[in-house]
């Protein structure tokens, strides 16, 4: 599928926050937050391990910083750009932030919230239903994530 050149952009900025994460022996996620003009509000990489917060999952390391880089809570019109599809916690934190947009790249089976196990975000029950943009740059998303957990399991690459 093609995307386009600023998500593709966006999502290898992305890429390299991810591999920012390994430094910190954490699964290997970025993100960030753009505004409308696709200026860079927020950036974020997994820090569960480095904060011993289970929270501290890269896109909501972003939509904390965007938030306060814009002094406000609501990130309407703002895209959140992720290397991994978001899980529910990653999700409804969007949801709450009234992201406007999500570019995701590699889908998620076991916990993703967006599409793969649950669709949390399109929920016609709910008050907000961002845009979604799957799949930009997903083999190089997950071969980074496949490397992680083969070297953490002692699997062969």
């Amino acid at each position: 599928m093609q995307h386009s050149t600023a998500d593709t952009a966006a999502m290898r900025e992305a890429i390299l926050l991810a591999q920012a994460a390994l430094e910190t022996d954490d699964v290997p996620v970025g993100a960030l937050v753009l505004d409308p003009a696709g200026a860079v509000l927020g950036r974020g990489m997994n820090r569960r391990e480095i904060d011993a917060d289970p929270t501290a999952h890269a896109e909501v390391v972003a939509l904390r910083q965007a938030a306060q880089v814009q002094q406000h809570w609501r990130l309407d019109e703002c895209t959140l750009v992720v290397t991994l599809e978001p899980c529910a916690m990653c999700a409804g934190a969007a949801m709450q932030a009234r992201i406007g947009r999500i570019v995701f790249g590699a889908f998620d089976d076991k916990a993703g919230a967006v599409g793969s196990l649950w669709d949390v975000v399109r929920d016609r029950r709910l008050y907000h239903r961002p845009e979604v943009t799957s799949g930009v740059l997903a083999d190089e998303c997950a071969e980074l994530l496949t490397r992680f957990f083969a070297d953490h399991r002692g699997d062969p690459t």
